[in-house]
């Protein structure tokens, strides 16, 4: 194992040093490494049958705690830009997810993800729970739980497709040549799973022959837009995946731009919508 990677598991067996001194002495790294390893959620704490980040050296250790380091220098640099506080409601919150962050982390880290950009970011500090999830290469809104029960509310209305939700992407070509701006309906599987998108023209450029096109999804399966879009011959821009694969530097023009849905808190029906600074321009 190298030095850019390191993973070590540790059973303590003395009081006598803290969490990052014993994983320095294993690892052969810094003190001060392994406690920005810790920040970023690189080092795991076992206590019975239960296992979290530690992210405190000098949290109190007891005899037969297990220690994780899940140490890789790539992992650790990543640096994304930051997030954006669209609403704040209390127990829950709206954010933009820019383009590279994560809604999931890692054994190997969680400081590029939007939960833990929250953590640190809002105030007053709160817990934050991921309700749902947007590809890493996506951007736009993303609804954000800071209690467990107001998660789990949100998280069924999201089970249950209770939510109006609607995406803008750019994609290659003319969309709906026709031009009336009815919606397309795309209703092919994902992944052997029943999928079913609504797709309607928003604009055209025809000098890029690129059309910013407004997508309803009813079902949520994995890149499901991209898919269904490359699949009716319109590609999403900077799809590498599932579109045209070139060496441009542009990103992936799919952002998540409204949503609407009860409050489960007051009952109330809450209509939220990104800025029109951050959704695709063509």
């Amino acid at each position: 194992m190298s030095k850019n990677q390191i993973e070590i598991h540790i059973k303590v067996s003395s009081l006598d040093d803290d969490a990052a001194a014993l994983l320095a002495l294993e690892s052969g790294l810094s003190k001060q490494i392994i406690k920005q390893a810790m920040n970023k959620g690189a080092v795991w704490l076992t206590r019975g049958k239960q296992t979290q980040r530690l992210r405190r050296a000098k949290r109190a250790l007891k005899i037969g705690d297990e220690l994780h380091l899940y140490y890789n220098q790539q992992v650790l640099a990543q640096e994304v830009e930051n997030a954006e506080l669209i609403a704040d409601e209390g127990l829950y919150s709206l954010w933009y997810k820019p383009y590279g962050m994560l809604c999931q982390g890692s054994k190997w880290g969680d400081h590029t993800t939007i939960n833990r950009y929250v953590e640190t970011h809002l105030t007053p500090q709160r817990p934050a729970f991921i309700i749902h999830r947007l590809d890493r290469a996506a951007t736009g809104l993303v609804l954000i739980g800071h209690s467990r029960q107001t998660t789990a509310a949100l998280a069924k209305l999201f089970e249950q497709r209770s939510l109006d939700k609607y995406y803008q992407v750019i994609v290659e070509g003319q969309f709906s040549h026709n031009g009336t701006g009815e919606s397309v309906t795309i209703d092919s599987e994902v992944d052997g799973k029943p999928a079913r998108s609504h797709a309607t023209l928003l604009k055209y450029d025809a000098s890029q022959n690129r059309s910013l096109v407004q997508v309803k999804i009813e079902t949520g399966r994995k890149h499901q837009i991209r898919i269904h879009m490359a699949s009716i011959g319109y590609p999403v821009v900077g799809d590498r995946q599932h579109g045209i694969a070139d060496d441009s530097e542009v990103n992936l023009q799919l952002t998540s731009c409204y949503l609407k849905f009860p409050c489960p808190i007051t009952g109330k029906q809450r209509e939220f919508e990104l800025p029109q600074r951050l959704r695709p321009e063509l």
